[in-house]
């Protein structure tokens, strides 16, 4: 294992890395999704959706029986359902306390009657403007989420194996890859692994798109108040007020984190220099600590092949949270580097998979199995 000592870098070309991305994750043309202004009409009729009646959801969650509820959210409740045809939903209860739950609402249903990706969550319905309450349906996805799995109910079944971690970083890039091509794109801002779905054979499906936003067209970021979960906001974001697609990169850089360490983005039992996972991560890396942040149970200490693609992880979420949002790769470049961590930890001339050289906010030594010459010059 060798320590690299990362040096400052020239910046990146700022031409090319804030501009948004064109081509689907699939590699085909990317299908349009509408625009900003019909997600604004404030219109649910004019939603390519179905419509669902009150009355048959209020059936199928039992008259959204407590023993119902399987989540519970910024904005609403979350209720298991039986529809008569058949189908198992979750049926989403805005919050009647919410002051913006008719913009959430109307954000969410105009998103999501638009996408269609396998790792996605998909969305059945809504309910109508002129209903008693403002209801979004989806499927049912039976396994929870990330985070019970991580560190939460189910983190003592120990389920998530390091071969199905990675998996769940393959998918839960490939559907940001896909938001971040479509045209308008999509920013989901409110990437964690509480908003990632798993179901009964461990695959992904994002959901909670509450706070995404369409951008406009030939824009590289849109000025708006920060909004999303604590330990998962772009720190560019908070500052600036500036929104772009690099913004769901940090929040899923948070998630790599998680993934390598099974520990929480937040935490205040811990140290206090490490309530926030994403600086503890930083400080762990750059000091040569990796053993001290990933989970040992996954088989770091034990298999040369997953430690090394543990590694290879750390350093891809270390780019990821980079505080300069200029200084993050594109979504697609973390998912190409993830498919090829997958399928063997190495690149085809068998030379480790690395980043870039380090951005110039970076000065401290770390631990890196990294061997590609560029890295220490």
């Amino acid at each position: 294992m060798t320590c690299l000592y990362i040096r400052k870098r020239r910046q990146y070309n700022l031409t090319s890395s804030s501009r948004l991305l064109k081509p689907t994750a699939s590699g085909g043309t990317p299908r349009s999704i509408g625009s900003t202004t019909d997600m604004e009409s404030g219109s649910v009729h004019s939603l390519q959706t179905h419509h669902f009646t009150y009355e048959e959801l209020e059936e199928a969650t039992d008259s959204f029986s407590g023993t119902m509820e399987i989540g519970d959210g910024g904005f609403g409740t979350v209720y298991k359902g039986h529809l008569r045809d058949g189908r198992e939903v979750a049926v989403k209860r805005l919050y009647n306390n919410s002051c913006r739950r008719v913009e959430q609402f109307l954000n969410e249903a105009a998103i999501l009657s638009r996408l269609r990706h396998p790792n996605l969550v998909l969305f059945y319905g809504c309910t109508s403007s002129r209903s008693r309450e403002l209801l979004l349906v989806y499927e049912f996805v039976p396994n929870g989420t990330l985070a019970d799995h991580l560190h939460g109910d189910h983190a003592a079944e120990r389920a998530l194996t390091w071969p199905l971690r990675l998996g769940v970083a393959v998918e839960a890039a490939a559907a940001l890859a896909y938001l971040h091509a479509v045209e308008p794109p999509v920013v989901h801002r409110d990437v964690k692994t509480s908003n990632i779905l798993l179901d009964a054979n461990f695959h992904v499906k994002v959901a909670d798109f509450g706070l995404s936003r369409l951008f406009p067209f030939d824009v590289t970021h849109v000025s708006t108040a920060p909004q999303g979960t604590p330990g998962y906001v772009d720190p560019e974001y908070h500052q600036c007020y500036q929104l772009t697609d690099r913004s769901d990169v940090y929040s899923f850089g948070v998630v790599l984190v998680e993934l390598i360490s099974s520990k929480p983005a937040v935490d205040v039992t811990r140290d206090r220099s490490e309530i926030n996972l994403a600086g503890m991560a930083i400080h762990k890396i750059q000091q040569c600590q990796l053993e001290q942040l990933v989970d040992l149970d996954l088989g770091y200490g034990s298999d040369e092949a997953t430690r090394k693609a543990m590694t290879m992880v750390a350093e891809l979420a270390f780019r990821c949270l980079q505080q300069n949002g200029e200084m993050r790769p594109p979504i697609k470049e973390v998912l190409d580097a993830l498919r090829s961590i997958q399928e063997d930890g190495f690149g085809k001339k068998g030379d480790a998979l690395i980043a870039p050289r380090s951005p110039d906010t970076v000065h401290a030594p770390w631990d890196s199995m990294s061997t590609t010459p560029s890295i220490s010059q």
